[in-house]
């Protein structure tokens, strides 16, 4: 019985709520304005949630394209990247961890880096722990200048020092 009161209850509130709101968006003086908001709001999400799916997908193709390109670099037959790719990707971590990048000389040979060229001292762990975390590095052969200061050294001049 307290049952089936609850659930009349229930119908009762329901059966107010819709016809609260049919009032409220049928309303012949602000009842068109109301709809054309309701309307818009509608269309604005709908706009949203599909760039949203589109962006999700986007980025899961994305990701599924890395874990490919991961996965096929680590199955490769001779286990190391091409040169000049290995050379590319260590000067684009230079920048990040050396306050003068074009200072540096890099070169690769099947997954060896040679570093070569000026340095301050304060630069030089970052830079061989950056160069080491760079995928295909298998090796690196350190024939860095190291100076602890920048004085009277041109090409250390004018720039940043990272820490």
């Amino acid at each position: 019985m307290a049952r089936q009161s609850n659930s009349n209850w229930l119908m009762v509130f329901a059966a107010v709520v819709v016809g609260a709101a049919a009032m409220y968006m049928l309303d012949p003086d602000k009842g068109k304005r109301r709809r054309a908001l309701a309307r818009d709001k509608i269309g604005s999400a709908m706009r949203h949630g599909r760039h949203a799916i589109s962006a999700a997908a986007r980025d899961a193709t994305q990701r599924l394209q890395g874990v490919r390109a991961e996965v096929s670099r680590r199955h490769r037959r001779d286990g190391y990247p091409d040169d000049l790719l290995l050379i590319e990707r260590v000067r684009a971590r230079l920048g990040r961890v050396v306050g003068h990048p074009h200072a540096i000389q890099v070169g690769a040979n099947r997954g060896v880096v040679v570093l070569s060229g000026p340095i301050l001292a304060a630069e030089v762990a970052a830079l061989l722990e950056a160069t080491r975390a760079v995928p295909g590095v298998v090796a690196i052969e350190d024939h860095l200048a190291v100076y602890q200061s920048s004085e009277h050294i041109p090409s250390l001049q004018d720039g940043d020092t990272r820490h």
